[in-house]
């Protein structure tokens, strides 16, 4: 059974940082394709970034780029996203979610057949 579970949000003033982690099983991590997409207050999903594994390569938005770090720690099956200099507008919940297919570059426009929970992250004073 495939499953996603993060962890990590919480409140931060603005300009504090968080570090979300998503603890993936039932399925090859290291071979997978992942995301974090979030959620703000009476708004639609908005992706935030991806890593594929194949290359490496990781992609943000540019909302987020410079700010977020994406990474992985396969030996832990763990993705992990670092925020730094949190704004206001940053608050949402942070999901974790894999690529339906690991190779598709659509960035931001990908597929996903598995998702967490959801992490809750507020930045406010």
């Amino acid at each position: 059974e495939v499953q996603l579970v993060e962890s990590g949000g919480g409140l931060v003033q603005p300009g504090g940082s968080l570090r979300l982690s998503c603890a993936a099983s039932g399925f090859t991590f290291s071979s997978s394709a992942m995301s974090w997409v979030r959620q703000a207050p009476g708004k639609g999903l908005e992706w935030v970034s991806s890593i594929y594994s194949y290359s490496s390569d990781t992609y943000y938005a540019d909302s987020v780029k410079g700010r977020f770090t994406i990474s992985t720690d396969n030996a832990k099956n763990t993705l992990y996203l670092q925020m730094n200099s949190l704004r206001s507008e940053d608050t949402a919940v942070y999901f974790c979610a894999r690529l339906k297919n690991p190779y598709d570059g659509r960035v931001g426009l990908n597929e996903y057949d598995y998702w967490g929970q959801g992490t809750q992250v507020t930045v406010s004073l």
